[in-house]
C-alpha cells in the first residue's frame, strides 16, 4: 500500500483514540484491518507516514497539530489557542496543583522509582495528603516495593497521564537540574589567574619613564606646573644611603653605617 493511502487512516486512528498511540500500536491495528493484504505494513512506512502528518498539520492553517506525547501520538490544540479552549473546559481547565504536590510531583519526577520515606526525607515535611491526592488525579502510580529496604516499602512513579500532564513523551524529557540552576545562580567573577597566565615581575611590571616620576602640582592661579624639588628630592635620599662614616647630616652630627650600629651593640665595653 502506498504512504499516501496509510495517512488518512493513521489519522482516523489517533483522532479516534482516547488515548496516545504508538507507533507499534498503529503498525498492529492497521494490519490487522488489512488483513487480506499479503505484505505486511512494516514499522518504517508507518512512521514515514507519521512524519507526513506532522508536516502537514504544523502548516498555520489548522488549529490542531498531531504530537508525540504522553506516550503516544494525538491530536493536541496549538498553544495560540489555549486561551479559546480553556473558556470551553471552565474551572476544572484552569485549576492547578498545590505548591506542596507540584514539590512533591518534581522530586518523584526526577528520583523515581522512589519511597515516601525518601521523599519526606528531601521535602522535611510528611507528604501523606500529597501523596494521596497526585494517586487520585491518576499522575503518579505505584510501581512495587523496595524489597531491600525494611518493611519493603511502596515505590513511586509518574505515569503516563503526567506525561501527557505535562506535554512530554517521556521522563527523559524533562529539563536537566542543572539548566533549571544556571538561570538561578550567580556564576562568580574569577580574579585569580592561572599560573601559566601570570608573566615575570620583569616582563609584566610596565617601565617608568622620567615624567611618569615628575611631580606636577596646581599653582594658585590654577596652572598646572612642575615641582622643580622632585629631583632633588630623589637625590638626597640616595645620598644619604651612601654617605660615608663620619659625613656629618643635615642636623650637623654624625652618621654611622649599620655595621657600626653592629659592632657598637656587641661590644664587651657597653655589656
Amino acid at each position: 500500500m502506498e504512504i499516501g493511502n496509510i495517512i488518512p487512516h493513521i489519522e482516523a486512528l489517533i483522532f479516534a483514540s482516547d488515548k496516545p498511540l504508538t507507533s507499534m500500536e498503529l503498525t498492529e491495528l492497521l494490519n490487522n484491518a488489512f488483513g487480506f493484504m499479503e505484505e505486511k505494513l512494516t514499522m518504517e512506512q508507518i512512521q514515514t507516514s507519521i512524519d507526513g502528518i506532522v508536516e502537514k498539520y504544523a502548516s498555520e492553517f489548522y488549529p490542531f497539530e498531531v504530537r508525540e506525547s504522553g506516550g503516544g501520538w494525538q491530536f493536541l490544540t496549538k498553544k495560540d489557542f489555549h486561551k479559546t479552549v480553556a473558556q470551553l473546559n471552565g474551572e476544572k481547565f484552569l485549576k492547578r496543583l498545590s505548591s506542596a504536590a507540584l514539590e512533591t510531583l518534581a522530586i518523584i519526577a526526577y528520583k523515581q522509582p522512589i519511597t515516601k520515606g525518601e521523599i519526606e526525607a528531601i521535602r522535611g515535611v510528611s507528604s501523606d495528603y500529597s501523596i494521596q491526592k497526585l494517586l487520585e488525579k491518576e499522575l503518579i502510580l505505584i510501581s512495587g516495593r523496595n524489597e531491600e529496604m525494611p518493611g519493603k516499602p511502596l515505590v513511586y512513579a509518574t505515569s503516563k497521564s503526567f506525561m501527557d500532564y505535562f506535554g512530554i513523551n517521556s521522563p527523559a524529557d524533562l529539563p536537566k537540574l542543572k539548566e533549571v540552576f544556571a538561570e538561578t545562580l550567580v556564576e562568580p567573577t574569577i580574579i585569580n589567574h592561572s599560573p601559566g597566565e601570570l608573566l615575570p615581575a620583569e616582563e609584566s611590571a610596565p617601565e617608568t619613564t622620567e615624567e611618569e616620576n615628575t611631580l606636577l602640582i596646581v599653582s594658585e592661579n590654577g596652572e598646572l606646573i612642575v615641582h622643580e624639588e622632585a629631583g632633588e628630592d630623589t637625590d638626597t635620599e640616595g645620598k644619604n644611603e651612601n654617605d660615608a662614616p663620619g659625613e656629618e647630616d643635615n642636623d650637623g652630627g654624625s652618621t654611622r653605617t649599620t655595621g657600626e650600629d653592629d659592632e657598637d651593640d656587641d661590644h664587651p665595653d657597653n655589656k
